[in-house]
């Protein structure tokens, strides 16, 4: 329970050999910095700046991705193929984003990594998280990665806690999930495949796949 296989169809990702070895999907975390270190990631594709967005050495873009004027890359980074990076988009350290993905206008992303066609499109923060692929946020949703009393993060499951490990640590969020506009989900929060969570939910903990949250209440997916 809890590996990347529960949550996430590795084949949507190119960088799946990353989560070899990883007890927890969250484990992958704790590997990702030294991926970047050690991993030769080659040349960046034929890519489009719409404008001037600032992009750091040690960005790697995939052909066909446009890059809007404003935004700001700091990498290290990797963006795939097709990709749409919309002004105001900031992509800080260690990030991994997949093809056809969507970062959008003040969207915030950090250490973390994106599966193909994920779509982070307005107001977002993603900070040490996990995107499946086709996980979709809704405009203002934040996976908030660090708790108030900056403790080791545990991650809540039928009223038991897992110590992750991570003083940070987002969320994951699985498959074809959907988080709707303003929610927050706090540290340690795991989103199964399919599942969606309604406009300004407050989220801490598991929930399985195929479920959708209204006002904290769950209800099976039909």
């Amino acid at each position: 329970m809890f590996a990347a296989s529960d949550f996430l169809d590795l084949q949507h990702c190119a960088h799946s050999d990353l989560f070899a070895d990883c007890a927890y999907v969250w484990d992958v975390l704790k590997k990702l910095r030294l991926y970047f270190q050690n991993h030769s990631f080659g040349c960046s594709g034929s890519f489009t700046c719409a404008g001037h967005p600032y992009i750091a050495p040690g960005v790697i873009i995939g052909e066909g991705t446009v890059v809007e004027e404003g935004a700001m890359i700091l990498g290290p980074a990797v963006i795939g193929k097709r990709c749409q990076i919309r002004h105001g988009a900031y992509i800080r350290d260690h990030v991994l984003i997949g093809d056809d993905c969507v970062i959008g206008n003040a969207c915030e992303v950090k250490h973390s990594i994106l599966f193909d066609g994920c779509e982070v499109p307005h107001f977002n923060y993603v900070g040490d998280s996990i995107l499946g692929s086709r996980a979709h946020l809704g405009a203002g949703v934040k996976l908030s990665n660090v708790k108030l009393k900056q403790e080791s993060i545990r991650a809540r499951v039928q009223g038991k806690e897992i110590e992750t490990g991570l003083e940070k640590f987002g969320a994951v969020v699985g498959d074809f999930a959907q988080i709707g506009c303003n929610a927050v989900l706090n540290p340690g929060s795991l989103i199964g495949r399919r599942s969606r969570i309604y406009p300004c939910v407050n989220w801490r903990g598991f929930l399985p796949s195929d479920k959708i949250v209204k006002e904290n209440q769950i209800f099976d997916l039909l």
